[in-house]
């Protein structure tokens, strides 16, 4: 019986040399793919895109995690201190506040490119042809921005009629004593409320119209269906001329394109009513604002409330600045957490579709 245990204790002995360098082998192997860094892995795997900057211009930091879910992102600044490097990586190019501006000079860097992503509806800052004949597709935003942008239309109307911004200054002036019973604003209430373009974000001004019991009417390319104007109790109007003529308050909401632009100009100014006030969130273009100053200096119209310019901003010494019967505001009609973030993550929508070869959500077609 010893003899059987002493046997089987050198066997083991004899073994274990042989038997350690395998384990060994073995638990390195363990340990290697314990430390392999997956997250990194899975960064390399994801399309690159390009995009504006965090801050200043650019997106909110609260939005960028949106992006990153689904590319690697490369800045504009420091994709052109190595523009050979990045840009045949790049298959997304994100654009937002019409930045990186999408020109020949950026285009033709990026061999790889697949789409621009376009944050917002307008996009007459894109040469969509030109990109199309590069191969490359464009998308924009459409739908989410109509909220934000109807409530800023409303906002502006009613902080110019009721001359909010001047009761605020009055108020909190160190050289107030009393309330002037002078300040004087217009109805609102009963009012007519003239819409061109109404696409969706004309429609959403016109429900918001219905809300203040304004007699509504619109002028759009297409007349929109009997069950849509009876749904906020809205008027077309074939003629332009007539809106003009009959609106208290006329909003601008149409694409720039080169059919609006200029749309506004000095003979639509003088058909308007000199009680007449003018609210543009669309671009600054549309309106000739040369005309648009001497109406408002002659009085040919009472007031304008615009969040949109040409240039923008202004330069500091524009005489629309110190008018009293302008209200401006920074193109800031989408401006809200909430949209910013439905905005974002469609562009972000919108190009993987394009990456991954899906059907695109939101492709711009002309």
């Amino acid at each position: 019986m010893m003899r059987c245990v002493h046997f089987a204790r050198r066997v083991t002995k004899l073994w274990a040399p042989v038997e350690a360098p395998g384990l060994l082998k073995v638990t390195n192997l363990q340990r290697s793919a314990c430390h392999l860094p997956p997250k990194k892995v899975m960064a390399e795997e994801k399309p690159w895109a390009l995009f504006s900057e965090v801050g200043g211009e650019g997106y909110l930091e609260g939005v960028i995690g949106i992006m990153k879910q689904h590319f690697q992102l490369i800045c504009h600044k420091d994709f052109l201190k190595n523009p050979l490097v990045y840009g045949p990586k790049i298959q997304a190019l994100f654009v937002w506040n019409c930045y990186p501006a999408a020109e020949p000079s950026l285009l033709t860097s990026l061999p790889s490119l697949k789409v621009v992503a376009n944050g917002g509806v307008g996009i007459d800052h894109l040469d969509v042809s030109y990109i199309n004949s590069l191969g490359v597709k464009v998308t924009n935003t459409p739908g989410v921005v109509s909220a934000a942008t109807a409530d800023m239309a409303m906002g502006l109307l009613l902080a110019s009629a009721r001359k909010i911004v001047e009761g605020h200054l009055i108020s909190v002036d160190p050289k107030t004593t009393y309330l002037p019973s002078s300040l004087m604003g217009v109805e609102v209430s009963g009012s007519t409320l003239g819409i061109i373009g109404m696409g969706n974000i004309g429609y959403k001004i016109a429900q918001r119209g219905k809300g203040f019991d304004m007699r509504i009417l619109y002028h759009n390319r297409t007349r929109r269906c009997l069950e849509d104007e009876e749904a906020v109790g809205a008027i077309y109007c074939r003629n332009m001329d007539d809106l003009l003529k009959e609106s208290d308050f006329v909003v601008l909401a149409v694409n720039l394109s080169p059919e609006t632009k200029h749309l506004i100009g000095h003979r639509e100014l003088a058909l308007m009513k000199d009680t007449a006030t003018l609210v543009n969130i669309s671009r600054g273009l549309v309106v000739d604002q040369e005309a648009l100053l001497k109406a408002l200096q002659s009085g040919v119209i009472q007031a304008a409330a615009l969040d949109v310019t040409y240039p923008e901003p202004l330069p500091r010494d524009h005489p629309l600045l110190s008018l009293p019967n302008v209200l401006l505001t920074p193109h800031a009609g989408t401006n809200t957490n909430t949209t910013v973030r439905k905005m974002v993550q469609l562009m972000v929508e919108n190009a993987v579709a394009v990456v991954k070869g899906s059907q695109v959500p939101n492709e711009v077609k002309l």
